[in-house]
């Protein structure tokens, strides 16, 4: 096999209480890439649909991470990168991370798959941080690994997978405004209360708790986020008019999207999913600011062939 396309999926990443740790994958959503292996050596970005991204490979995500994985495997070819991007970039689900994991991924199955998910995971790393400006992989592992995942360890690098019920729903809203990851990072507090990281890391394990015995009531009580939203929020035009309104319709909770502008909630069964949808349109349609919506199952595969 000399060539390969594949589905990288979107993912949510902080969920909440979980910022840098926890993500989940989403199953509508995602990237397309078609990996080929060519004689001559080296990492070529060769197409880029529906974004303006860099061909040049030391300037392009998923060219950052293919090359990290090939100066480790040494391959005596090289490899060609098509990218059809669905994700917008700063979106925030996880665009730079379906580029990261993708390259990587489609050359691990041409070249017979020397490399696990961890290990694929930590040469993605190499790329996400070129989007970023720092080294994280709470969109990268759900993408990977599907489901939800917890960043267990960086160094060295550790991913717990996490179950979750099956009636789990996703509504996501992503308003079309662009936010950068690494200046939603940069008006964070280098120091929180210690009341509230008592009341984060109860939400966290709490929260880790309901996912394994899919108790949708503890779900509820856990989606809270003392330490992150306050800031990042300021940053997402009507996100307490979202927020408000998803749980008047019924949902668990609500949060941003990784770094956003997108805003997440979760919700028992499709219809009160659709519910939650009808009530973010309803917030956004009195702006002028364009939307997309997603309804969505968590994606418990992650990255796959096509």
């Amino acid at each position: 096999m000399n060539e390969i396309k594949i589905f990288s999926p979107a993912t949510v990443a902080n969920v909440a209480c979980g910022f840098d740790v926890l993500g989940f994958c989403l199953d509508s959503v995602g990237d397309e890439m078609l990996i080929r292996k060519i004689d001559k050596k080296g990492i070529f970005i060769t197409k880029v649909e529906g974004f303006d991204l860099p061909y040049e490979t030391e300037l392009n995500v998923a060219g950052v991470s293919a090359l990290a994985m090939y100066e480790a495997a040494k391959p005596d070819c090289g490899f060609e990168i098509e990218i059809y991007k669905k994700i917008k970039p700063g979106s925030g689900i996880g665009s730079s991370a379906a580029s990261a994991v993708g390259s990587v991924f489609g050359m691990n199955e041409l070249l017979g798959r020397p490399y696990n998910k961890t290990q694929l995971t930590e040469f993605a790393i190499k790329g996400e941080a070129l989007a970023s400006k720092c080294e994280h992989a709470d969109n990268l592992a759900p993408a990977m690994f599907g489901g939800f995942t917890l960043v267990k360890s960086m160094s060295p690098l550790e991913i717990l997978e996490i179950p979750s019920p099956d009636d789990l729903y996703a509504t996501i809203i992503h308003p079309q405004i662009e936010i950068k990851t690494s200046e939603a990072r940069a008006i964070l507090p280098k120091e929180v209360a210690l009341q509230n990281a008592i009341t984060q890391w109860a939400n966290f394990g709490s929260l880790i708790h309901a996912l394994h015995t899919s108790d949708f009531e503890l779900i509820q009580r856990s989606l809270n986020d003392v330490i992150v939203e306050p800031f990042r929020s300021q940053l997402i035009p009507h996100y307490h008019d979202v927020k408000n309104e998803v749980l008047k319709a019924g949902a668990l909770g609500a949060g941003i999207s990784g770094s956003g502008p997108s805003i997440f909630s979760l919700s028992k069964g499709l219809k009160t999913a659709m519910n939650v949808a009808d009530a973010m349109k309803n917030v956004y349609a009195k702006t002028h600011i364009d939307f997309d919506i997603h309804i969505t199952k968590i994606n418990t595969e992650g990255i796959k062939i096509l």
